[in-house]
């Protein structure tokens, strides 16, 4: 791991969207100082871990789709496709 980029509150102000672009792209981090004091350290996130029963659970608890509704649904999403004009590949 390397050390941590130090820089002043006023440096990472100023330079907001470089310092957020190191972090989360390259994986490095910061510590923000203010008057010589350490104030906060930003870091990149950590990945976010939920177990799959804790997934089932939110799924069996959110509302769904009567057959009816889905019937619906993709009759909709047909007519709409069908409305679209032909694909042209970019290449082309």
């Amino acid at each position: 791991m390397r050390k941590p980029r130090v820089l002043t509150v006023t440096e990472a102000a100023r330079n907001f969207s470089d310092l957020l672009n190191r972090v989360f792209y390259r994986g490095e981090s910061a510590i923000l100082i203010r008057n010589g004091i350490a104030v906060a350290r930003v870091v990149p996130p950590e990945p976010v871990s939920v177990p799959a029963r804790q997934l089932a659970e939110c799924w069996a608890a959110l509302p769904h789709l009567t057959r009816s509704e889905a019937d619906r649904l993709a009759e909709e999403l047909d007519e709409a496709r069908r409305a679209l004009p032909p694909a042209v590949p970019r290449w082309e």
